[in-house]
C-alpha cells in the first residue's frame, strides 16, 4: 500500500502507520518503566517518566531520516536510564528504530549503529559503572538480533519484488506470443482467401463478372492481411516455442452473445446491448473486442461477489467501437491495476494499444468497476470488412 494514502497532509514528513507505530513502542517502553521504577523503589521522578513517554516521538520520521531518528531516540533512552534506576533490557522503541535503520541504510552505517548502540545501553543502564556479564552480553545480542532481522526481511522483500517482476514480465510476454499466434492465423486465412480467389480468376478468365469479383475479394485480402502482418510484426518475438495448439477460427463480436450465456451459468446475471448500426470489423478487432469482453467478465466472477450483475455494452460509432463491461459488486474492487498485478489487463491493454485506441479500467462512481476501452475504425477497414462478409459496401 501506497504511504501516500495514509498521509494526514502534505507538509508532515510522516504517515498514519508511523504515528501508531511511536505511540505503540512508547506505551509499551512507559508501561515496563513504571513496572520497573515501582518495584526498584516504590517511584520515579517526573524527569525520568516525561523522558520515557517521549521516547518514541523520532520514530515519526524513521522513514525520511533514519539515521537522525536513531539519534533522537538513543539521546531519550540515555535521558530515560540516567534519571532512572532501570533494569538491563532492551525496549520497544530502540528496537523499531534499530530495525528501521537496518532496513534502509548500508552495512557500514549499520555497524557503526549496532556499536553505538550496545556501548550507550551498557554504560547508561549501569550509570557509567562496570556493567555485569549480562549487560555485556544482553545488548550487543539483542542489537544484532534486530539488525539481523531487518536485513533478512530487506533481502525477502527484494526476492519478492524481483520475482513480481519477473512474473509480470512472463504474462506480457506470454500475452503478446498469444497474440501473434492469433494474428498469424488471421493472416494465413487471408493468404490462403488470396491463392483460391487467384486460381479461381484464373480458371474463368472467360467470364469477366466471375474474374472481377474474385480479384475484388482479392485485393480486400491483401490489403487486411498486409496490415495484419504489420500488426504481427509488432508483437512477435524471437525465439517462440512452437504453437502445437489446432487451429481453430477466431472469435469476435458475433460471439459476445456466447459469453454472456456463459456467464449467467457461471452465476453471474450478465446483459449485452449492442447501440449504433452493428456492422462486420476487421477480424483483428473484432477478436480484440471479444477478449477484452472475456476478460472483464471473467475478472467480475472473481471479484464483484456473489450479488452482483454485469452489463456489457457494444456502441458502433462513425469512426469507432466502444466497448464498455461493467459490474456493480459490492465486494473487492477488482484487480489490481499497478505493476505488480492485473496480468489480466495488462493483456487487455495491449491488445487496445495495438489499434491505436485507449483503455481505462478502475472502481465506478457509482459502485463495482467498469472497463471501457475505445477503438478507432476507419471508413477502409469497415469496407474491407464487409467485402470480406460477403456484403456491398454502402
Amino acid at each position: 500500500m501506497s504511504e501516500d494514502r495514509h498521509r494526514w497532509s502534505d507538509g508532515l514528513p510522516w504517515s498514519q502507520t508511523d504515528a501508531l507505530v511511536a505511540v505503540g513502542a512508547s506505551l509499551l517502553d512507559l508501561v515496563g518503566h513504571l513496572l520497573v521504577t515501582a518495584v526498584v523503589d516504590g517511584g520515579g521522578s517526573v524527569l525520568g517518566f516525561l523522558f520515557a513517554m517521549f521516547s518514541g516521538v523520532p520514530l515519526l520520521v524513521r522513514r525520511t531520516h533514519p539515521m537522525a531518528m536513531l539519534a533522537g531516540v538513543l539521546v531519550l533512552q540515555v535521558g530515560t536510564n540516567l534519571t532512572e534506576p532501570v533494569a538491563i533490557h532492551f525496549g520497544a522503541v530502540l528496537t523499531v528504530a534499530l530495525f528501521t535503520l537496518a532496513r534502509q541504510c548500508r552495512i557500514p552505517v549499520i555497524a557503526g549503529a549496532v556499536v553505538v548502540t550496545s556501548v550507550l545501553t551498557m554504560l547508561t543502564q549501569s550509570h557509567f559503572r562496570m556493567p555485569d556479564w549480562e549487560a555485556v552480553v544482553s545488548a550487543p545480542a539483542s542489537a544484532l538480533l534486530v539488525t539481523g532481522a531487518g536485513l533478512a526481511l530487506s533481502r525477502w522483500q527484494r526476492e519478492v519484488a524481483a520475482n513480481r517482476q519477473l512474473l509480470a514480465d512472463r504474462a506480457v510476454a506470454e500475452e503478446r506470443r498469444r497474440i501473434a499466434r492469433e494474428l498469424h492465423d488471421i493472416v494465413a486465412h487471408h493468404i490462403t482467401t488470396m491463392q483460391l480467389m487467384a486460381g479461381g480468376a484464373r480458371a474463368n478468365l472467360a467470364d469477366p463478372e466471375v474474374v472481377r469479383d474474385a480479384l475484388v475479394t482479392l485485393e480486400s485480402s491483401g490489403r487486411l492481411a498486409l496490415r495484419e502482418m504489420r500488426q504481427l510484426l509488432d508483437v512477435l518475438r524471437a525465439g517462440d516455442e512452437p504453437d502445437t495448439a489446432p487451429p481453430a477460427p477466431q472469435p469476435g463480436t458475433d460471439d459476445l452473445d456466447r459469453l454472456v450465456d456463459d456467464s449467467r451459468l457461471a452465476g453471474l446475471p450478465t446483459e449485452l446491448t449492442v447501440h449504433g448500426d452493428p456492422r462486420p470489423l476487421p477480424p483483428t478487432l473484432g477478436l480484440t473486442v471479444f477478449r477484452i469482453v472475456q476478460e472483464a467478465l471473467t475478472n467480475a466472477r472473481k471479484y464483484a461477489g456473489p450479488a452482483a450483475t454485469a452489463t456489457v455494452r457494444l456502441t458502433y460509432g462513425q469512426d469507432a467501437v466502444l466497448v464498455s463491461v461493467r459490474d456493480d459488486g459490492k465486494g473487492a474492487a477488482g484487480p489490481s491495476t499497478g505493476e505488480s498485478g492485473g496480468h489480466g489487463l495488462i493483456g487487455m491493454r495491449e491488445r487496445v494499444a495495438l489499434h491505436g485506441g485507449a483503455l481505462s479500467c478502475g472502481p465506478h462512481p457509482d459502485g463495482g468497476f467498469a472497463v471501457l476501452a475505445e477503438l478507432p475504425l476507419t471508413a477502409d477497414e469497415t469496407a474491407e470488412a464487409e467485402l470480406q462478409h460477403g456484403e456491398v459496401p454502402a
